[in-house]
């Protein structure tokens, strides 16, 4: 049977660099939901089309046309023996649909690991973040500094930080996916797939416990 891993943690915790990491170490595909709905607009994809014209609106993606970008994703060959997927589910709606859709391909959600750390080193990371305005390289001001100040490494193009790396904007963003993902972590921790891992330590560390936890 196809194995699906569910990869769950707020904002600045590394969900999308240890997803990279086991989707190596495991072999799997990995599905970031966020690089899927850009794949579908870059694309101009009927589903990308669909769902321009509600964020045009301003209004948001029904899940309907989430589900349909994932399912197309699930039926390509690189997903034949599973996949790890960050960002989705986001409720505990998708998360049904999920699981059907899997059953239909013989496939089952085996874990979902929760990363977690303090709000205080979630913040910390996020709004030490510095992107370059040319080609998107991020640097931190405290893990990993440009060798001059606000200039890119790279390519020496000016460095800012975004918006939503600000660090009030980086508190709501945590609350609010804390707010809108506990009953998804419920739902997953009554089925007894939820595995908690601390996500405060040394990226290395968090890979390791995590492929132990996915060895069970």
């Amino acid at each position: 049977m196809a194995t699906f891993i569910v990869l769950l943690g707020p904002p600045g915790v590394g969900k999308g660099t240890q997803a990279k990491i086991l989707a190596d170490q495991t072999h799997l595909a990995h599905i970031s939901s966020g690089d899927l709905f850009r794949e579908n607009l870059k694309n101009q994809t009927e589903l990308g089309k669909l769902a321009q014209t509600y964020m045009g609106r301003g209004e948001l993606v029904p899940d309907d046309v989430t589900i349909g970008m994932i399912r197309e994703r699930l039926a390509r060959p690189d997903c034949e023996a599973g996949a790890i997927l960050d960002g989705f589910p986001r409720t505990a709606a998708q998360a049904d649909a999920l699981a059907n859709m899997l059953k239909e391909i013989g496939g089952e959600v085996k874990s979902v690991p929760y990363i977690t750390a303090p709000e205080s080193i979630l913040v910390e990371r996020l709004s030490g973040r510095w992107t370059c305005r040319a080609n998107g390289h991020v640097f931190h001001e405290k893990n990993n500094p440009p060798k001059q100040s606000l200039v890119c490494d790279f390519d020496g193009s000016e460095l800012y930080q975004r918006d939503d790396d600000r660090s009030e904007t980086v508190v709501r963003r945590i609350q609010v996916y804390l707010e809108q993902t506990a009953p998804l972590i419920a739902y997953y921790r009554e089925r007894g797939k939820l595995m908690e891992i601390s996500g405060a330590r040394p990226i290395a560390h968090v890979t390791r416990e995590l492929l132990a936890v996915l060895k069970k």
